[in-house]
């Protein structure tokens, strides 16, 4: 390195394998989506700062939709919620789902913002189909303070699911936003700890 140039830090898998941490974390669940509680016999989501997963009810199981993080679940789940009803976000047939098959009733992001008319045509029938997949949700969640660390058990867990082979897979929407770990950052060997048989959900997985 020449005279007077700073030097950089990254992880070595080799030289820095000592430098590893392992860490348990517990995903409390399953909890209904907020409003939906009575009709699911649920607590709510717990208003905490953590990770998420969205699972629809698999045989005696859980197979993963969706994963996101927030400081404030009840503020995300709001959030959440504003944007289905609006068309923003895809909606897909849980009957189908269920069984670990993608098949959608409604596809938004990108294509909703193209097709607003098309979203207003068939609004009414669209929102029956959403109210269907916002009851069926089972959500559980970590409880995690720093954002670091939930953006980066975020992104192994999308990341994970994204590499799987497996048919439920595809019920993750591709092309998300995620913040992996980055090499100037130590990984942290994360041991799940959960109740449920959740598909998607590894019992180790480093971020």
């Amino acid at each position: 390195m020449e005279k007077g140039l700073p030097s950089f830090w990254s992880f070595n898998r080799v030289k820095d394998v000592s430098l590893i941490e392992k860490e348990n974390i517990v995903w409390q669940g399953p909890f209904s989506w907020n409003g939906y509680e009575q009709n699911n016999v649920l607590k709510p989501v717990p208003n905490i700062a953590g990770v998420y997963l969205l699972t629809f009810q698999h045989q005696n199981s859980f197979i993963i939709r969706s994963v996101g993080q927030s400081n404030s679940m009840k503020r995300r789940f709001l959030q959440h919620e504003r944007e289905y009803r609006k068309g923003n976000y895809t909606i897909l047939d849980v009957d189908w789902a269920r069984k670990g098959i993608r098949k959608e009733i409604w596809h938004g992001w990108q294509y909703a913002r193209e097709h607003e008319n098309e979203f207003i045509e068939f609004k009414d029938i669209i929102l029956e189909y959403l109210e269907k997949e916002l009851e069926s949700y089972r959500i559980f969640v970590a409880e995690i303070t720093d954002t670091r660390k939930r953006e980066r058990l975020e992104a192994a867990i999308v990341m994970s699911i994204y590499t799987s082979k497996e048919l439920w897979a595809d019920l993750i929407d591709g092309g998300m936003n995620i913040r992996s770990r980055y090499n100037y950052e130590i990984p942290i060997e994360i041991r799940n700890i959960y109740n449920e048989k959740i598909y998607g959900l590894p019992e180790l997985i480093e971020v």
